[in-house]
Order: structure tokens, then C-alpha cells, then sequence
């Protein structure tokens, strides 16, 4: 349910169906995956035939002792390296490995000048867009080094890095970092069969963006678009599905962005 005071249109096409069965045998971690594009992204996966752990520090979507089929759920905090390589081991112990991770978890952004954005700030968004991704990687790639399917490492960034969002400077230089980061993963763990790959939405409708931006701001934006139609959370699932299939095995240190042609990077 979006938000109250929004109506946002997200007539696209639709996203194409899950494969089944592309990604059996295989298990993936998603963080941040209570909700918004992660939650989409979990879906996905598991519909694919990937057995599916939630990472959040929230609640996941669904109600009641009954989670949806391939999909179970772990309380993690991504900014506490400690509990991060507990839940990382109980994972791997219940699905007898780890074969994906998609580090989706991430603090958004509101607007205000980079004049009045603090040290404190910019920490903020490092620890948990960042070092976060960091600490997830380094706790599961033990795991992601013995896969079977070959490791995947799928890190959700933001196309503001190449755009200069004004007014969102921790946000912006925290994804930009993770961007870098993704490269330097993609060289240091190739060797290891695992790619690594950054991957960029547009701006979606999930209640995370709707907190921070108008009806107006998402027009103006699809209005940039070579396909003028909204992204949906759908679309992009599709992208790390198939970054994490085996089609994606040589794809690695890229940044590949769902936009509908906004970019056009």
C-alpha cells in the first residue's frame, strides 16, 4: 500500500515471468529484503527455485509463523559485523551453503545542502551503505568461494552517483563507494570464481522513495526516459535474476543500470 497522498502511476510493461527452476540448488542471501525492492528481489530468486534468507532489521512482509515457499527470515543488523557473521553461519547451516548474495540494505535520503551535511552524517550512510556491503561479503565469502554455482555478489547502488542528486551528498558518495568497491571485488575475488557486479534502479515506487519524493519528481523523471514508463521493483528483480543465473557467470565488475533509458550510461 503506498503512502497516504500518493497516487503514483506505474503503468510499464510487464516484467518478464520468473524461469523456474534456473536458479534450483542454489541458496541466496538478501538484505534489507523486509520490504520495497529487496522484498521484489527475494521473490524473484525464489521463484526461480533459489532457497531464499531475508536479512533485515525489520519485520518481513508477511504475518504469522508461515513465510512465503523458499523464503525464511533473520533478524540482521548489517552495520554489526558480529551478528552479521552469526546469522551469515546459521544460514549457510540451514541451506548448506550460500551461493548468492544480493546486499540491498540501505539508508535513503532526503534533501539538504551538502553546506549543512555533517561528518556524523556522512558516516551514517557509509556504515550502512558501504562498510555494510563490506561486512556481508567478508562474512559470506567462504561460502560463496566453495559454491557449486559459482559465487555471485549483486551490490544495489544508485544511478545518483553518476547524475550529482543535489542535496543528497552522504547518500550519493556512500553508493558511489559501493560502485568502487564492486570493482575492486570483482578483480580481488575473480580469481575465486565469484563475480561481482553493482546494480542501479530508477527512481521505483517503493514506500522508501515515496517518503522522499513527490508525484511530480517521479514524472519528471520517467519524462528523462528514452521508454517513458515506470520501473517497477519487478523489472529490476529480473535484472539481478539474471545476473545470478548461469548466464551472468562471466558478467563481473559492472554497473548496469534499469532505468528505461534514463541514464543512458
Amino acid at each position: 500500500m503506498e503512502p497516504a497522498g500518493h497516487a503514483v502511476t506505474t503503468a510499464a510493461a510487464p516484467a518478464a515471468p520468473a524461469v523456474p527452476g534456473r536458479l534450483a540448488g542454489t541458496a541466496a542471501v538478501v538484505t534489507g529484503a523486509a520490504g520495497g525492492l529487496g522484498r521484489a528481489i527475494a521473490e524473484r530468486l525464489a521463484a526461480e527455485g533459489s532457497a531464499v534468507a531475508v536479512l533485515d532489521i525489520k519485520a518481513p512482509w508477511w504475518s504469522g509463523p508461515d513465510s512465503p515457499e523458499g523464503i525464511g527470515a533473520w533478524h540482521c543488523d548489517v552495520t554489526n559485523t558480529e551478528e552479521i557473521r552469526d546469522v551469515v553461519d546459521q544460514v549457510a547451516q540451514a541451506h548448506g551453503g550460500i551461493d548468492i548474495l544480493v546486499n540491498a540494505a540501505g539508508l535513503l535520503s532526503g534533501r539538504a545542502s551538502l553546506l549543512e551535511t555533517t561528518p556524523e552524517d556522512l558516516q551514517r550512510y557509509f556504515s550502512v551503505n558501504a562498510a555494510g556491503a563490506l561486512s556481508m561479503v567478508q562474512a559470506c565469502h567462504p561460502y560463496l568461494k566453495a559454491s557449486r554455482h559459482r559465487g555471485r555478489i549483486i551490490n544495489v547502488a544508485s544511478r545518483t552517483f553518476f547524475t550529482g542528486s543535489p542535496g543528497q551528498l552522504a547518500y550519493v558518495a556512500s553508493k558511489g563507494a559501493l560502485i568502487g568497491m564492486t570493482r575492486v571485488m570483482a578483480r580481488e575475488l575473480g580469481p575465486d570464481r565469484i563475480t561481482a557486479n553493482a546494480v542501479m534502479p530508477a527512481q521505483v515506487a517503493t514506500p522508501g522513495t515515496l517518503a522522499h519524493s513527490s508525484d511530480d519528481a517521479f514524472a519528471a523523471t520517467m519524462a528523462q526516459q528514452a521508454i517513458q514508463e515506470f520501473v517497477t521493483p519487478e523489472h529490476f528483480a529480473g535484472l539481478v535474476a539474471y545476473l545470478a543465473s548461469p548466464d551472468g557467470a562471466l558478467v563481473t565488475g559492472q554497473s548496469l543500470v534499469c532505468d528505461g533509458g534514463g541514464l543512458l550510461h
